[in-house]
């Protein structure tokens, strides 16, 4: 029991008519959910992270909001842990790494959204503190960027973060794969 899932903030805000909706959630959530119901069926550790806005202009992930709320497809039950975090990385100013430490975990499974920005900073952070990290890339979503005057397609987006995160700070594969993976072990 050295795993646990981090679940990161998969919100109603993502999600169409939220107000900050990404490119394919309902295709990321449904792979987070089956993510979320293997764990449950091996009662492995589920972390699930969820945003809450701090900065006076924020424009989404409102306390107390309908689209702060962790969407349906992977709503926590009551022995699961609920981490509220600030920030984009998970870690920062929360008390995951003491809560990881406790239950010595050591290996993280992680998906969630933003690719670019909360599971970037997170993964990041985890393998930092020593954790083998897997983002499993289709239980995840992004949206289109812009920089310098130019627009950065969401679908590659997804694919220049993952790949960044699959040279050091993780394993890298879809959900398919990790369910082959765990079933030969």
């Amino acid at each position: 029991m050295d795993t646990a899932l981090i679940i990161i903030d998969i919100q109603n805000d993502y999600f169409q008519n939220g107000k900050a909706e990404l490119v394919h959630p309902e295709k990321a959530s449904a792979n987070a959910k089956l993510l979320l119901e293997q764990f449950r069926k091996k009662n492995l550790p589920v972390v699930h992270i969820q945003h809450i806005a701090s900065r006076p202009d924020a424009t989404f992930f409102i306390s107390g909001t309908k689209g702060a709320e962790i969407h349906h497809d992977v709503q926590p039950t009551d022995q699961e842990k609920i981490i509220i975090k600030n920030y984009p990385n998970s870690f920062r100013d929360t008390h995951l790494l003491e809560y990881l430490n406790s239950k010595n975990i050591t290996d993280l499974v992680i998906c969630g959204m933003q690719t670019h920005m909360c599971v970037d900073a997170t993964t990041r952070a985890a393998k930092d503190f020593g954790f083998n990290c897997t983002v499993i890339g289709d239980a995840c979503a992004t949206k289109d960027l812009a920089v310098n005057g130019a627009t950065v397609q969401a679908d590659d987006v997804q694919t220049a973060f993952l790949s960044a995160l699959s040279y050091f700070y993780s394993t890298v594969m879809n959900a398919e794969e990790y369910f082959k993976q765990e079933m030969a072990v």
